[in-house]
């Protein structure tokens, strides 16, 4: 190791003293950029937590609808694989180098500029609409209560409460996602416990469901657009891949890890531990709330958010319909504050990220540079007040339903998200072309992904599979308004990459001379001094040491 380090830092010293230099690439001042504050503790929950919002809390009801049970667990059970197959991608980049651009700077290092401004953009405007959709799923809890205060009044409170959130600081953001991520991952074990409990006859029916609902004609699988395509096997073969696509709404966000690495504390320590974790945790909360769910809940049920043409869209969440139908009373508003939560922390995270990515650009010199301005907090606050202002975008709401209008996001989402994982895999891609073009192994990397090459690919090819499907509801019958939800991303992104690349005149960079260096050495010492103050504290208690590995 010692050896690979003194040829980094020769490597390091040639690349800033060459003509070809780019101090874009370099990290910001600290002064001037965004603050390492995220500890360990943080990172870990909000990695863990962060991701758990309304794909799986409420769109998982629409797939159930659609896809029957079998269809809705195993379409999220193998859309999980692919999500960990990106993460782990790009856990070993942002191990490697935990810039603070985001893994779009990843890609105009190791593709091409033209490649890193469509990407990041791309995300930008996915997040504009993720924000969005999650204030929109507020108001649609909250109507499950009430529909006698306008879900506008509510949608102000929402935007305006995690705006503030997020303009008092990384350490304060931190804190609060901790705790919010925190009620999140206890409340989702018990709410899988609870179904189990349901399931196997704890319930004031003291009916046993078991595999009920897996059996005609509630399951194993529904059929979709029959009265379109006239064929029950197609029909049910159709259900299943809109899960495909809602699953794919569902787990986009874990790759937030891309875009906290540059505020996390020890990221090269912090980041692999974060990103090993992942595994189990989609295991257990994506698959076994899934499998919970279509235990305890009819497909056919009417109450399912979406599947209700309702303005506040019924029971909004398919745990809050479990509870209901077995005649549990009063724990169905305890669960729906549950949810509740659920939103407003993913809306409070997709603000964070969604300036994060935006400020990271205006870094790289790729949006206007009033969007690289930050306050004394680190906060880059011209970037949170945009993205803060598109939130009103939900008010699309007031003219449509909330399920109309959730259904038009989670198009938009799954399109724009499912471009950023195919980048990310061919980033990755590209990645590992360079380290093996300049004599650098894997093996000495902080953290080494498994499964490498194929697992790249596996989910490059495989998400545009599914990105190129994703509207195939628009056309039976053609609908315009969902054709375009659902593959306006694709031109948007390809304008981005081929503007940039044609008036700029970027290349695709080699392999050879792709930059792994510049910037690498001020982020090594940075976590050197990082780790000799946390030596002068001494060392942590057993009780500290259990905390810091959960």
């Amino acid at each position: 190791m010692d050896a690979h380090s003194d040829d980094t830092e020769k490597k390091s010293a040639s690349f800033e003293a060459s003509k070809d230099f780019d101090p874009v690439l370099v990290d910001p001042s600290e002064e001037l950029s965004l603050h390492r504050g995220l500890k360990a503790r943080q990172i870990s929950m909000i990695t863990l937590g962060g991701s758990l919002g309304t794909g799986l809390i409420i769109g998982s009801g629409t797939a159930l609808v659609r896809g029957g049970p079998l269809g809705l667990w195993f379409g999220y059970s193998f859309m999980g694989l692919v999500c960990y197959f990106v993460m782990i991608s790009l856990g070993e980049m942002c191990a490697y180098l935990p810039h603070k651009k985001g893994f779009a700077g990843y890609a105009t290092r190791y593709v091409d500029p033209a490649f890193g401004f469509a990407l990041g953009w791309n995300y930008v405007f996915k997040y504009f609409i993720q924000t969005t959709n999650n204030v929109n799923a507020a108001g649609a809890v909250v109507q499950y209560w009430t529909l006698s205060v306008p879900i506008e009044v509510w949608m102000v409170i929402y935007i305006a409460f995690i705006f503030f959130i997020n303009l008092l600081g990384i350490r304060v953001f931190g804190e609060f996602e901790f705790w919010f991520c925190s009620i999140k991952v206890i409340a989702l074990v018990g709410l899988i416990l609870m179904g189990l409990i349901i399931d196997l006859g704890g319930n004031p029916q003291h009916d046993r469901i078991g595999f009920r609902y897996w059996r005609p004609p509630y399951g194993p699988l529904r059929e979709y657009l029959l009265a379109e395509v006239h064929d029950s096997r197609l029909a049910e073969f159709l259900g299943f891949w809109n899960n495909l696509t809602m699953a794919l709404m569902s787990y986009i966000g874990t790759e937030l890890i891309g875009v906290t690495v540059g505020e996390t504390e020890n990221p090269r320590r912090n980041v692999p531990r974060a990103i090993r974790r992942m595994f189990i945790r989609i295991l257990v909360f994506y698959v076994g709330g899934t499998f919970v769910i279509s235990l305890t809940v009819p497909s056919n049920s009417s109450a399912l958010f979406v599947a209700s043409k309702s303005k506040a869209g019924a029971a909004a969440s398919p745990f809050v319909v479990a509870t209901t139908i077995v005649g549990i009373k009063f724990l169905n508003h305890v669960i729906n504050a549950v949810v509740l939560i659920f939103v407003l922390s993913a809306s409070n995270s997709d603000l964070y990220i969604g300036s994060r990515t935006l400020y990271g650009l205006a870094v790289e010199r790729k949006a206007p540079r009033i969007f690289a301005k930050v306050n004394r907090a680190g906060v880059p606050w011209p970037s949170l007040i945009l993205n803060t202002l598109v939130c009103f975008l939900t008010f699309l709401n007031a003219s449509s339903s909330s399920s109309v209008a959730f259904g038009w996001f989670s198009s938009l989402i799954a399109s724009f998200g499912a471009i950023t994982w195919m980048c990310i895999s061919y980033t990755h891609i590209a990645f590992m072309r360079a380290l093996k073009a300049q004599g650098i192994d894997r093996n000495t990397l902080p953290y080494k992904a498994p499964f490498q090459p194929y697992a790249s690919w596996f989910a490059l090819i495989f998400t545009g599979i599914v990105l190129f499907f994703n509207g195939f509801s628009a056309f039976l019958p053609f609908v315009s308004s969902s054709f375009i939800t659902s593959y306006i991303a694709i031109p948007i992104f390809l304008s981005l990459w081929v503007g940039y690349k044609v008036f700029y005149r970027t290349s695709t960079i080699p392999a050879s001379e792709a930059d792994l260096i510049t910037g690498k050495r001020e982020i090594d010492e940075e976590e050197e001094r990082f780790l000799a103050r946390e030596k002068l504290r001494g060392p942590r208690s057993g009780l500290q040491r259990i905390w810091d590995a959960l």
